[in-house]
């Protein structure tokens, strides 16, 4: 059990990598510092680390999917970022292409309990 278990976290941490671009250009169509995306995300069940959040706002950024701008006007200055033109259509062509994934997987995983019981 421990050694699934040792799997499982394996696997789910390279989903989780794979998916959290999505999630993080998804709350992006209003502004958002960092720290309030990690709180988004998380209240919506994406838990994802700061560590791993600020350098890939930076390279989405970086990539001219999102533009940001400082907010010197607080006691503490925050980087907001927000879905440049063209993070918004790359975003819109991710969903299609996320929901197109879903629905495959999801008819392969459902076909799979058929095909052990001998039905084709």
């Amino acid at each position: 059990m421990a050694d699934a278990k040792e799997h499982l976290d394996k696997l789910l941490q390279e989903l989780r990598r794979g998916t959290i671009t999505i999630g993080v250009l998804s709350q992006l169509s209003e502004a958002q510092y960092g720290y309030s995306l990690v709180t988004m995300l998380s209240e919506k069940g994406i838990p994802v680390e700061p560590g791993t959040l600020y350098p890939l706002l930076r390279r989405l950024e970086k990539q001219g999917l999102l533009d940001s701008q400082w907010d010197t006007n607080e006691a503490r200055p925050r980087k907001y970022y927000l879905l440049s033109k063209t993070g918004k259509e790359v975003f819109d062509l991710l969903v299609v292409e996320w929901k197109s994934i879903v629905s495959s997987l999801n008819h392969v995983i459902e076909n799979e309990g058929d095909e052990k019981n001998g039905d084709h």
